[in-house]
């Protein structure tokens, strides 16, 4: 073959990659940028290592021809697919181009996400997918809407076996949805993203309501209504700079652990804000973040669903440049009662945390299950079955903390060691009892008050009597149901070592395909 003809074909080589890096051309991507949004190879830059991205796919077309579509077969289809590393760590990505064909999803658009998720099972390394894209190429038909449930199976499939992450940087509209709603995670963008079954036009037509895309399907309606979404960040930077620092708690497998960061905070360093920091008075409210942020390396707690179900606290905190997922009780809200949305995102995220080999601490401080009709008809018995599921389920190491109030069924729910936790501590101004004293004095004695000359003073005396004897955590330890009455101070030191010991533990589950979780 002589040197022109190589010429030739590296020039070819050459012509298709210009025309794979400029999309759906330079008018689109000034459109995009006005939107302020940024381009599918863009957000892939921020994404991941400088140099480090490789892409697969990138000359695929798709195959339609109705509609006039053999006349528009752009190079890639709409999603940029590929490999790359963050902190070194190896990845699968795909990116959604809206610039090319409202970056729509096709069959071969399809097939290249599939492809990538199954190279990812098969190397054991998390999926992170950035959603931008209209949703089914209706000229396709039923070939596209297979195409979604080609992409749902594998998110199913790859679900607790590697880590799943979806960024939602536009629009995200019918069936689409499901495929973040089956991932781990899911990360939104203020003002420039939004998610629904159905949009604003269809629900003005069938039920005549007005309602602008932000309302009905934002980052903030999401993260703090539907609990849909995990974060809402101010912006795609920001979204993806969270990515990035997400990716840092967790493990590329199910296989394997989360990686060790380097910590010069010290492990037995002495937690002196918690001498005083949780009321002796069991009505005072307090913030269970600053006793989180005392016991984590450097302060630093990386919150998850932080507008949801603000009642209780989860997210990923290191002690000793170790990954942990926390689980806590908020008593600055509602007192810290586990109600219905507390205890589904609770429950998913022990869940999330067992399947991938994240030890778990849970902070107690509740003082049982809110009441009410709402949430007797709205399901809290079966929605609180799920986090009572999740950590009877979980084989991680499990360490459970009781600050102050531990009542009723809630105390059973959260982590205790009749559901196999294997270390549980509680300060002193714990109190583990079925309820109240208030309430258990008016129940117990309720004849006795009836008939009591000074009821008043007489309940005062048996309130008394029912705190010393049952509001504290000696009668629990008495039990063994609590493994050490500590010192607040001492807090970090012992959950150091606990989860150090912990380390390799090692905890079976009987043989059976899956069990029946109360969905």
């Amino acid at each position: 073959m002589s040197e022109r003809s190589h010429e030739s074909l590296r020039a070819q080589l050459a012509d298709l990659e210009a025309q794979t890096a400029v999309g759906g051309g330079e008018a689109r991507i000034e459109r995009q940028h006005n939107a302020g949004k940024l381009t599918a190879r863009e957000r892939l830059d921020l994404l991941l290592d400088p140099g480090s991205f490789t892409e697969l796919d990138a000359f695929v077309r798709h195959r339609s021809t109705a509609f006039g579509l053999d006349k528009n077969r752009p190079l890639g289809d709409g999603v940029v697919t590929g490999h790359g590393t963050i902190d070194g760590r190896t990845v699968f990505v795909y990116a959604q181009d809206f610039t090319v064909i409202g970056g729509s999803l096709s069959g071969a658009h399809a097939a290249k996400i599939c492809k990538i998720m199954e190279r990812a099972l098969e190397v054991g390394a998390p999926v992170i997918g950035l959603a931008d894209s209209g949703g089914a190429r209706i000229h396709e038909g039923v070939e596209s809407l297979g195409g979604y449930a080609d992409i749902f199976l594998r998110n199913t499939l790859a679900s607790g076996v590697v880590p799943q992450i979806s960024l939602i940087l536009g629009p995200c509209a019918g069936g689409a949805v499901y495929s973040p709603a089956i991932t781990d995670f899911v990360v939104m963008a203020q003002d420039t993203s939004y998610m629904f079954i159905t949009g604003p036009d269809v629900i003005k037509t069938v039920l005549h309501e007005e309602v602008t895309k932000e309302e009905l399907g934002g980052a903030m309606t999401h993260a703090s209504t539907s609990g849909v979404s995990h974060f809402a960040c101010q912006d795609e930077a920001q979204a993806i700079a969270l990515t990035r620092q997400l990716m840092g708690f967790l493990p590329s497998n199910n296989a394997e652990e989360a990686p060790l960061q380097a910590c010069a905070d010290p492990v037995d360093r002495a937690c002196d804000a918690l001498k005083e920091l949780v009321p002796v008075n069991p009505n005072q409210p307090y913030d269970i973040r600053e006793v989180i942020a005392e016991v984590a390396d450097d302060a630093q707690f990386l919150e998850v669903a932080e507008h949801f179900a603000g009642n209780i606290v989860v997210g990923f905190l290191r002690i000793g440049g170790r990954s942990i997922g926390v689980v806590a009780n908020q008593p600055a809200l509602l007192a810290g009662c586990l109600d219905i949305d507390a205890s589904v995102k609770a429950a998913r995220f022990v869940r999330f945390c067992d399947a991938f080999n994240i030890p778990l601490l849970t902070l107690v401080d509740v003082p049982g299950f809110l009441p009410g009709k709402d949430q007797e008809h709205g399901g809290i018995i079966r929605h609180g079955a799920k986090l009572l599921y999740a950590y009877a389920e979980a084989t991680v190491p499990k360490v459970t903390v009781i600050t102050r109030k531990a009542y009723g069924g809630a105390y059973d729910v959260m982590a205790s060691k009749h559901l196999r936790a294997d270390f549980n501590f509680a300060f002193p101004t714990a109190e583990i009892a079925v309820m109240g004293p208030d309430g258990a004095v008016n129940i117990i004695f309720r004849k006795e008050l009836a008939d009591a000359e000074d009821p008043v003073a007489r309940k005062a005396e048996l309130v008394a009597d029912y705190r010393a004897e049952f509001a504290n955590p000696y009668k629990a330890a008495e039990l063994g149901y609590i493994d050490a009455v500590i010192r607040p101070e001492d807090l970090r030191r012992r959950l150091a070592a606990s989860f150090q010991l912990l380390g390799n533990k090692r905890q079976e589950r009987p043989p059976r395909k899956h069990g029946n979780i109360p969905l």
